[in-house]
């Protein structure tokens, strides 16, 4: 069986890293990760590969050649552009005659590749896919199958929301040359995407195999880089490690000198003719590439240090990379996820703080304290999206330089002379300032802005979906700390943005890859007035609540206002379903915008002692963004998150009796 080792991508989320190398290039143990799939491949009797190769694809072709050097006979597959996983693969075709395996040459993994191809051959299938159990399925395919495999449902990369099993895609597969007829050559086109959920529809047999013993890693982002390497050096990855195995589970290759007073704690990664000298200090999971040297005194913590690198005397490393030919000077220090990319300098007594990059060949001036990457702007984030959307301190990791980026990204992933909808939920100065920081980013790249003020996220939601708008901007100072500003985006439903949407703005965000437009195509601003906007939101209620009923009810409630931005409309919404109402937190105060946990909790003690005394129906708190509500019952019990959700499952199904609810992966 012949193997196609996908190797295209640039690995944009391990920059600064890949600037200079293709993601399959970066070293693990000595070698690069490509070389460590390879080897895997001969293992299992696969020697005839074909690489597909697109971003610095002389890079790989120049290291690996023929393969002959590997016992391999290797051929390339060059895209001239990227077109996605089955593109790439596709243009391989002639070369593809009988039924191959795929695999990725930047994941590392000792999987057993014969009990996959041996299922693929038993189930006669078209496309059997390689499944893994992993705790967080985030960044992932997940898949779902019936008890004989076959593949009956996957979702790529969801939010929590949309989580409905841990089994996920490794991106390793079994297909069958019939795929091919699915789509035309030279067309971007994705196999999890788009063909395994066509090949689904469609009926064709597609299985999927899980892999219950083995080691898998997606070394996507710099963190899983650094846990590769550590997992390698801790013996939970089955790879060939060109190098000797020593007392206290270090590894040296030779050449390699160790001063005789150096403390070095494995698990330790000593390449050749690297040097450890007096009084050095280097502690496992560590790595130290070839001819690099570790000065007298340095101390190396948990760290990468690539090839022909110089860490001075009693420099620090902390949880740290650094990059090829790059030096550390004497008493620098860099802290727990800091990358200095090659040859680059830090020189005496400078400090790279948490998470900062320095991209290659910069120089960082001495006794100079870094808190912010050099150069690419990316505020030491693994990446922009949290469970809050984008998220930081006001004026350190949200500034208005930052903003405007962020609004430059985003509309460069949308059409131009589109509309975006942007607004925010406090009369707080910050939000205010990184709104309209926001907004001047927009129009650069020829997308018109709709600046819809202060309302609450729901309406802003529905003036998105009910209008010409393909996207939406809220921002928003944080509930739960005043210090801290969230943007969230929406699609042109009033949806949060997917997973595919988020890491395409972050891609373009890190890279400053932004469009820019002639100036007769730049962006318009347009400020619609609030009553408009409030009165829009009023009448689509009023269309889809049967105000009869709710008045005939005559409900008597508690309800506790956050002194949110809802103060603007719910009032009216009440008073027109005829709710006899005792209002709390009425006023919008900025001061009490933000709560804490303890403070809510009180709110809610309030509420509930409220309810129960004055005999009311229900007691409701609404968060100041107005999506989400704390409920209390006529007896002063405050409804936990499972009974709320129990209650919301049955007013639901009352409504649409026969009907399916779908339930958070955690609902018990």
């Amino acid at each position: 069986m012949k193997a196609v080792v996908m190797a295209g991508g640039e690995g944009s989320r391990l920059r600064p890293l890949t600037i200079r190398r293709p993601k399959p290039m970066v070293p693990i143990a000595g070698k690069p990760v490509m070389e460590h799939i390879l080897n895997l491949l001969k293992r299992h009797g696969i020697t005839e590969v074909v690489i597909t190769v697109q971003y610095l694809a002389s890079n790989i072709e120049d290291y690996f050649g023929n393969g002959s050097q590997f016992g391999m006979r290797i051929t390339y597959s060059r895209e001239d552009v990227p077109l996605g996983t089955a593109g790439s693969v596709k243009n391989a075709e002639d070369q593809l005659t009988e039924p191959f395996l795929v695999i990725s040459g930047d994941a590392l993994t000792d999987y057993n590749l014969t009990d996959i191809i041996k299922y693929h051959q038993e189930k006669k299938s078209l496309a059997t896919l390689m499944l893994a159990h992993v705790h967080n399925p985030l960044e992932y395919g997940v898949i779902i199958t019936n008890q004989d495999g076959h593949i009956t449902e996957f979702l790529e990369k969801p939010s929590w929301g949309e989580v409905f099993s841990d089994t996920i895609n490794t991106g390793i597969y079994v297909l069958d040359p019939k795929i091919f007829t699915y789509f035309e050559k030279n067309k971007q086109f994705d196999f999890s995407q788009e063909l395994f959920p066509m090949m689904l529809r469609n009926g064709d047999p597609i299985y999927g195999y899980v892999a219950e013993s083995g080691y898998w890693c997606d070394v996507g982002n710099l963190s899983e880089y650094m846990r590769a390497n550590a997992d390698v050096l801790q013996g939970r990855v089955e790879v060939e490690i060109p190098a000797k195995k020593l007392e206290g589970n270090i590894w040296c290759e030779e050449g390699v000198e160790i001063a005789d007073d150096a403390q070095l704690i494995g698990p330790i990664y000593l390449a050749h003719d690297c040097r450890i000298k007096a009084g050095a200090i280097i502690h496992g999971p560590s790595t130290i590439g070839h001819y690099t040297i570790i000065d007298e005194r340095a101390q190396v913590d948990r760290s990468i240090v690539w090839n022909n690198s110089y860490i001075g005397e009693r420099a620090e490393l902390r949880g740290a990379l650094v990059g090829s030919s790059t030096g550390i000077k004497s008493k620098a220090v860099m802290f727990e996820g800091s990358v200095i990319g090659d040859n680059s300098i830090i020189q005496e007594g400078a400090i790279i703080q948490p998470n900062v990059k320095v991209w290659p060949d910069k120089e960082i001036e001495a006794g100079a304290v870094v808190n912010t990457s050099i150069i690419w702007g990316s505020q030491g984030r693994r990446g922009l999206f949290s469970r809050f959307g984008v998220t930081g301190l006001v004026n350190v990791d949200l500034t208005p330089e930052f903003a405007t980026q962020l609004g430059a990204a985003y509309g460069a992933i949308l059409p131009k002379g589109s509309v975006v909808c942007i607004n925010r939920d406090s009369f707080h100065r910050t939000p205010r300032m990184i709104k309209r920081a926001v907004i001047a980013g927009l129009p650069s790249a020829g997308v018109n802005v709709h600046d819809i003020n202060q309302v609450p996220i729901p309406v802003a939601r529905y003036i998105i979906r009910n209008s010409d708008a393909v996207g939406g901007i809220h921002v928003r100072l944080s509930p739960h700390d005043k210090r801290v500003i969230d943007i969230k985006f929406f699609d042109q439903y009033g949806l949060d943005i997917n997973k595919t949407t988020e890491r395409k703005l972050e891609n373009l965000f890190f890279r400053e890859d932004f469009r820019r437009v002639d100036v007769d195509e730049v962006g318009a601003i347009e400020v619609l007035e609030n009553a408009e906007v409030v009165n829009s939101y009023l009448k689509g209620f009023a269309k889809v609540v049967n105000h009869d009923v709710v008045k005939k009810r005559k409900f008597q409630l508690v309800v506790d206002y956050a002194s949110g931005s809802t103060i603007q409309l719910l009032p009216g919404i009440f008073n027109r379903l005829g709710c006899d109402l005792v209002v709390l937190n009425t006023s919008m105060d900025d001061s009490r915008f933000s709560r804490s946990m303890d403070e809510i909790e009180k709110d809610m003690h309030r509420l509930a002692t409220i309810t129960s005394g004055l005999n009311a129906d229900m007691g409701i708190r609404i968060d100041q963004g107005g999506e989400n509500i704390s409920v209390v019952d006529d007896r002063g019990r405050v409804l936990d998150g499972t009974r709320m959700l129990a209650v919301m499952t049955s007013l639901v199904l009352r409504q649409n009796r026969g009907a399916s609810v779908a339930a958070p992966v955690t609902a018990p």
